[in-house]
């Protein structure tokens, strides 16, 4: 006879089992799938902290520091160990209210209650050494060190860029970064940010139940060591850059310095500009809202790479190489001008000078007669039966300059200025009902053609060169032995011979010897220029110049511009002149000129 509750043994037996299925189910989940307590347990214990690598240093051509590290540190959380908080006194510590405690403490948990994020970013050495003293007291709470970008000589600002805090969807898409990280966000810093950045390191360490580190987790064995980033040596001359900013000020505008025989930029001017300390340091955001709210100066706006101008009385050089290359123009070629040109409903002015000009001429005294029928002849004469492919073989020409495109440098942010092409024209005008005197606009610089002040120092370098350019460049090496990207160092020709140069730049020596800028004359410095005044339909017509020199064996090619500055002369030309002087004698002689521009303000 089977015995009573003799079936309870099996009962009993999956209860217990089931029981210990349970636990063993849980220990897995919490061992092996959820690392939460996993997290909270080392926290306790061990932390890893973030070795963030010191950031390459910039320099200028001369071996001058322009960008160097300081020490910083971060004020960390672990949201699941924040206990027994002296609100106030951590308030009181690093200097905020209550309200935006709570708001970073909500921050730090939708990050992880378990893992680390950044408080307080960037505190002080001081705050630093008080905060030390009473981290004891801030269970939760650890410094965690970084760097800081310093500017010694607080100029170049847009070109060597500023750092930020790396954006969420970056973070996303580049397993390198996390939250709290910086990165590069303009400038050279953003464009050479894979060299600058280095590669960071981690190191494990212990604390104990008073959050007072206790040393590296068994000597070091699980640490890895940072790398600190690769230094680059800019080709910019910290001195000229800087002399070219005190130039500038008051003034709005841009200086763009060209080494002809390189590509490299000597000097990138953007005025209104800023003191590039004012965007590194815990102040950095509050600082970047203010100029970024400055919507009369703009001082974040890049100038000299973003700001599109029309060429004026520049682009008549172009046009002279183009008329040549194209067989409509010779060093003979003469255009009547009687105080300018007059056709039918078109009047073009022009100021007194003799006539008619030969072509060295009607550079030498800037002749707008000639080149609208200079720029006629290009595209009724040059062989082509219908007047779009006549333009665009213009247009193929003047594109080869650099003219409607970008160079893709190594300064991010560059635009394209604007060349019109036939389609534009045949949407404007209709398809084959416009030709030369259409748009006679174009043949003096003027109508719909913009360029940029990088685009007009870089025809200038071409100029030098007699016919090719290497595109411009602001790093001129990176660490002791790597060398720059190798379509910096590839000659780029444009479509002109070079034989058609020399008549050219003959007359642009004429425009500093005894024409439209003899105010940029140097002693004993042969020099070539040309000067324009930009048209400007909502004030003063802007004022421009363009250089270089010395005119055999070129070192220098400049290209300035000076907002409803006038005629090229009254300021765009003396400033390209002391620019120059400055490079070449490392001293400036003209010392009353000197003070006419640097105390001089442009009204705009």
């Amino acid at each position: 006879m089977k015995a009573p509750f003799n079936d309870r043994k099996y009962v009993i037996n999956i209860i217990i089992f089931s029981i210990g299925a349970i636990f063993l189910c849980r220990l897995f989940y919490i061992q092996i799938i959820d690392n939460s307590y996993k997290l909270s347990a080392n926290n306790n214990a061990l932390r890893s902290i973030t070795e963030f690598p010191a950031r390459g240093l910039i320099y200028d051509r001369n071996g001058k520091l322009l960008v160097y590290n300081e020490a910083t540190y971060d004020l960390m959380v672990i949201p699941q160990h924040v206990k027994d908080l002296d609100t106030a006194e951590l308030c009181k510590l690093i200097g905020i209210d209550k309200e935006i405690f709570k708001s970073r403490m909500e921050k730090a948990k939708s990050y992880s209650y378990y893992a680390p994020s950044i408080f307080e970013r960037e505190i002080s050495k001081e705050t630093y050494g008080f905060l030390q003293e009473k981290l004891y007291k801030l269970q939760g709470f650890y410094v965690q060190a970084r760097t800081l970008r310093k500017y010694p000589l607080s100029i170049a600002a847009h070109t060597l860029g500023y750092i930020g805090e790396v954006s969420q969807g970056l973070i996303e898409n580049d397993n390198y970064y996390k939250p709290g990280d910086y990165i590069g966000i303009s400038g050279i810093e953003k464009s050479y940010e894979n060299e600058l950045r280095g590669k960071k390191g981690v190191k494990i360490m212990m604390f104990d139940v008073f959050n007072r580190e206790k040393g590296s987790f068994r000597n070091g064995m699980y640490d890895t060591v940072s790398v600190a980033g690769i230094d680059l040596t800019t080709a910019i001359d910290a001195d000229l850059q800087a002399y070219g900013e005190a130039l500038m000020k008051n003034k709005r505008g841009s200086i763009v310095a060209i080494e002809p025989a390189t590509g490299e930029i000597l000097a990138l001017v953007s005025s209104p500009s800023y003191d590039p300390n004012l965007l590194a340091g815990h102040d950095r955001s509050k600082n970047y809202i203010k100029l970024l709210q400055d919507i009369k100066q703009k001082p974040l706006y890049n100038r000299a790479l973003m700001a599109q101008y029309p060429p004026g009385s520049t682009f008549k050089i172009l046009n002279a190489l183009a008329g040549q290359q194209l067989g409509v123009l010779k060093e003979d070629s003469r255009f009547p001008c009687s105080l300018g040109f007059h056709m039918g409903n078109i009047n073009v002015k022009c100021h007194n000078h003799p006539s008619p000009c030969n072509l060295e001429q009607s550079i030498q005294y800037s002749c707008n007669s000639y080149y609208v029928y200079a720029f006629k002849a290009i595209l009724e004469k040059s062989g082509y039966k219908k007047t779009s492919d006549a333009y665009n073989k213009w247009l193929d020409i003047v594109m080869s300059f650099g003219f409607g495109k970008k160079f893709y440098s190594d300064i991010p942010n560059e635009l394209t200025g604007n060349i019109p092409t036939p389609e534009y024209y045949d949407k404007l005008h209709g398809k084959n009902r416009w030709h030369a005197l259409t748009i006679y606009s174009l043949g003096i610089g003027q109508g719909e053609i913009l360029v940029t002040p990088l685009q007009l120092a870089n025809f200038t370098a071409i100029l030098a060169n007699r016919g090719y350019y290497f595109i411009p460049h602001i790093v001129k090496k990176i660490g002791k032995t790597k060398g720059i990207n190798k379509k910096y160092t590839t000659k780029q020709t444009v479509k002109v011979d070079s034989k058609y140069f020399d008549i050219v730049i003959e007359g642009m020596d004429d425009v500093v010897e005894s024409g439209t800028g003899t105010g940029a004359k140097i002693k004993k410095i042969e020099m070539a220029g040309k000067t324009g005044t930009a048209q400007n339909p909502h004030g003063e017509d802007h004022s421009i110049f363009i250089l270089f020199a010395p005119l055999k064996n070129p070192k220098i090619a400049i290209s300035v511009v000076v907002e409803n500055g006038g005629w090229g002369a009254t300021w765009a030309v003396p400033i390209a002149s002391l620019m120059v002087e400055k490079y070449l004698n490392k001293k400036v002689d003209r010392v009353d000129l000197e003070k006419r521009m640097l105390e001089g303000s442009v009204k705009y």
